[in-house]
């Protein structure tokens, strides 16, 4: 049985949601900033337009980068970087967990409201499940690791010293960054939900540009657009 197309019933074409979506989630932008943005295009929607259309469609395009990359064997398996964050909601902190591969591409993304054990065996099931068991973790001293771990038949694997885990630390930047144009979350389902998004869209759009020549990285990006273009066309 074919698949209907997501955007049937909507009078806006896909590329100008796939374009709306992709300016909320991949840059700091506000929903009014992306308003105005698409206004200096000739396309006049409402902030609460482009707020509706990331809920719908942000964690549908998500899921087909996910697939996508997990089918074409681009996730890793080699040495993993785990990290948490805290995140206050409504003055009450919580942790984002995040393991990361060797490449700086966000594998998993996580939200408890404690950093014991627990939370940490929770956290790295749910990545191994879905990825795989890495031949070498790389954490900070946070003792809940290594017991997870334990539990996991992997202390073995973990490695843990100064500056091992930068590249962790490293990739939080870009979620901090569109935290602050956010002003915060207001519940927890809500930074569950963006903080996937924002990862897959990341991933998408992360050609190491500081690897590649201007001719190579121009390709890829293009590339990168191309098939965001082509998300969810069925």
């Amino acid at each position: 049985m074919t698949k209907g197309s997501p955007f049937k019933w909507f009078k806006t074409s896909p590329e100008i949601i796939r374009l709306a979506v992709m300016l909320y989630v991949r840059f700091p932008l506000s929903l009014r900033n992306v308003e105005d943005l698409l206004h200096e295009r000739g396309v006049e929607i409402s902030h609460e337009t482009v707020r509706y259309w990331w809920h719908r469609f942000g964690p549908m395009f998500a899921a087909e980068i996910r697939k996508r990359r997990i089918e074409g064997m681009k996730s890793s398996r080699w040495r993993w970087y785990l990290d948490e964050i805290f995140v206050k909601i409504n003055v009450e902190r919580y942790y984002l967990w995040r393991a990361v591969d060797h490449e700086g591409e966000v594998l998993e993304s996580f939200v408890t409201k404690t950093r014991d054990k627990k939370a940490a065996l929770k956290f790295l099931k749910k990545a191994m499940r879905r990825h795989g068991q890495p031949e070498a973790i790389v954490t900070d001293n946070l003792r809940s690791y290594g017991a997870a771990l334990k539990d996991l038949g992997a202390e073995a694997r973990q490695a843990t010293g100064r500056w091992l885990n930068n590249r962790a630390e490293n990739s939080h930047l870009p979620f901090r960054r569109r935290e602050r144009a956010m002003l915060r979350f207001r519940r927890m389902r809500s930074l569950q939900k963006f903080a996937a998004v924002h990862a897959s869209v990341s991933n998408h759009f992360n050609q190491e540009r500081s690897l590649s020549s201007c001719p190579h990285f121009k390709l890829k990006r293009a590339a990168a657009l191309a098939e965001w273009r082509g998300l969810c066309a069925g």
